[in-house]
Parts: C-alpha cells; sequence; structure tokens
C-alpha cells in the first residue's frame, strides 16, 4: 500500500493494517523528510492519545494529515508503533 499526498508517495508497505477503514503503517515506512510533529492531540475511548503530524510537501503543508498512537490501549495494541492518515491522504495499492 502507498499513503500519497501532493503527488508524493509519503509511506509504503505491504504490513498495514486496517482499523475503521484507515491503513496504519508500519512507522518505518513512512518517508520521515515529509513529517514534522504536532502539537496536536486526541483522545479516542478505545485507542488512547493520539498524536499527530503535519505533511510538508514541495512547500505545501497539510496539518495534522497523520497521526498516531504512542501509547495504546489492550484493545488497540496492533497499532502501536502505527500511523495513519486523512486530510486528502490517498491510500492505494
Amino acid at each position: 500500500m502507498k499513503a500519497i499526498w501532493n503527488g508524493t508517495v509519503i509511506a509504503e508497505s505491504d504490513d498495514t493494517l486496517v482499523v475503521e477503514n484507515n491503513h496504519y503503517f508500519p512507522a518505518e515506512s513512512i518517508k520521515k523528510e515529509y513529517f514534522k510533529p504536532s502539537n496536536t492531540h486526541t483522545t479516542c475511548p478505545w485507542k488512547g492519545q493520539a498524536h499527530y503530524y503535519t505533511l510538508s510537501v514541495d512547500g505545501k503543508e497539510n496539518p495534522d494529515a497523520a497521526w498516531f498512537y504512542p501509547e495504546v490501549s489492550e484493545l488497540a495494541k496492533g497499532i502501536k508503533g502505527r500511523v495513519a492518515f486523512w486530510r486528502g491522504v490517498t491510500v492505494e495499492k
């Protein structure tokens, strides 16, 4: 699977995990040069606290378009160490 934004592949892996219709990519599969930490955090009642990245590709930014859970509940242990996307990021084969 590939995560694409602004015409650029920002993550690629054959090992994604789908949870709530979102592909979670292994952290090592993201192209870190396109990711900047964000101060945004949200809480999911069953997964835990999400942290976000802002994407930066070719001079354009997509705030909080990627998220991950540094600590997860027992129910969500499969997504620990994985990153998911939204806000215009497409995921395709």
